[in-house]
């Protein structure tokens, strides 16, 4: 009776035994919760949409171009006489008026852009067809070159510094002028540094201020397949 009793208690406890003994093959795991993300740092400097990619800087005023060539009209028209220019400037007018840059870019010179200046000596800043389209709307600034009197450069975008000149020459009464610089007295020499063609947009001043406020844009254009073009915008004013 008492041998009956020892086995199936050595049984049990031999089974007790194996269910509490560590096991040498299992393998700890660490679980990733099931939100992990991983974050992505990004530069935190805005990027204007529609900038121009790259915008020449030509230091030292309009009077380095000597490499620069121009199409001459065709033998046909007379640049002074050709209704397709009147067109052009009054396009010119209408594009700073409205602040159209696709109208603006179709007026620019497919072959060498357009050179475009806030002083007579200051820089020249270039740019094509498809940077002019967006220069009503980017922030892209440069350096115009140095203020007359003060010296002091002046830095900025086209829509900043060049547009609110011209939208104020063409709101005020003018008169064209074809291949001459009309002007109201300057204590410079007033010269076109340029070879090819060009029309003066002249205010003449007013009485109030003895007519020192005259201005002048000259706007120089060349023929591309027979149809006239802007390439560069120079301005001329009273300078101390």
């Amino acid at each position: 009776m008492k041998n009956k009793m020892i086995l199936p208690t050595l049984i049990i406890g031999f089974v007790l035994l194996s269910a509490c003994a560590p096991s040498s093959a299992a393998t700890p795991t660490l679980a990733l919760p099931a939100t992990a993300t991983l974050t992505t740092l990004t530069a935190s400097t805005p990027i204007a949409t529609g900038t121009p990619i790259l915008l020449t800087n030509t230091p030292g005023g309009t009077t380095a171009i000597p490499t620069l060539k121009f199409t001459p009209p065709p033998a046909a028209a007379d640049i002074c006489a050709d209704p397709q220019v009147a067109t052009l400037i009054n396009s010119l007018k209408t594009a700073m008026l409205n602040a159209d840059g696709p109208l603006f870019s179709s007026l620019v010179s497919p072959t060498r852009g357009l050179d475009a200046a806030n002083f007579r000596d200051g820089n020249v800043i270039n740019y094509t067809p498809e940077q002019a389209k967006f220069l009503f709307e980017t922030t892209f600034e440069v350096n115009w070159g140095a203020a007359p009197g003060s010296g002091a450069d002046k830095i900025g975008s086209f829509h900043d510094v060049v547009v609110p000149e011209l939208v104020k020459a063409f709101n005020q009464p003018y008169t064209l002028h074809c291949k001459e610089l009309k002007h109201g007295g300057a204590t410079y020499e007033v010269s076109w540094p340029y070879q090819g063609d060009f029309y003066s947009v002249y205010f003449p001043g007013t009485e109030t201020n003895g007519s020192m406020d005259w201005h002048t844009w000259a706007v120089g254009i060349e023929y591309v397949n027979s149809k006239p073009y802007i390439y560069a915008l120079i301005p001329y004013f009273w300078e101390p």
